[in-house]
């Protein structure tokens, strides 16, 4: 498997239960530390779920884009047409092969719908304020922090259980134009 040239493409109803898969190795648990984008210690639970990740591939707005490698997704992220500017979310590579640029490309894929098939002159995301390295390798990708916060949804356990109370997010923004 070769993740350096992957092939992109939209996510099906058959891809939900492996992108669950790659969505939580990614930010749960102990697997997710042979990466770099783990939350273990931020987060317990869940990062997500068949429902969710099915209502993404489901939005007419959007499309949940697929990073394949020799026919294996190895990366993924949320992409919604929000009329002028686009939203990049549920952004994840799998930890046996981050930092070796597959996230940089899957990025830049995405950007390149955003702008050239949607028309959107800024990808706008949100980031977990406490993920200093994670904002650091967006801002060197041209995204700016907004200074734009809003809470985390504490209760919610479909998003996690928090093993903090200063968890927000914070909106970066970059211009595709």
């Amino acid at each position: 498997m070769d993740p350096a040239k992957p092939t992109f493409r939209a996510a099906t109803k058959a891809d939900v239960p492996a992108l669950v898969t790659l969505i939580e190795r990614a930010y749960r648990g102990d697997e997710s530390r042979a990466g770099w984008t783990t939350e273990a210690d931020l987060l317990g639970g869940q990062r997500t779920d068949p429902d969710m990740v099915a209502a993404v591939v489901d939005d007419a707005s959007g499309r949940l884009l697929v990073a394949d490698a020799d026919g294996v997704p190895v990366a993924c992220c949320q992409l919604e047409n929000r009329g002028g500017h686009a939203y990049f979310g549920m952004f994840a590579v799998d930890p046996g092969v981050q930092g070796g640029g597959l996230g940089r490309r899957v990025l830049a894929e995405a950007e390149r719908v955003a702008r050239e098939e949607w028309g959107a002159d800024e990808m706008r995301m949100t980031v977990i304020t406490v993920r200093a390295e994670l904002i650091a390798w967006y801002e060197r990708r041209g995204y700016v922090r907004t200074g734009e916060k809003q809470p985390f949804p504490y209760g919610d356990e479909r998003f996690g259980l928090p093993k903090r109370d200063d968890l927000e997010f914070e909106l970066l923004v970059k211009k595709l134009a």
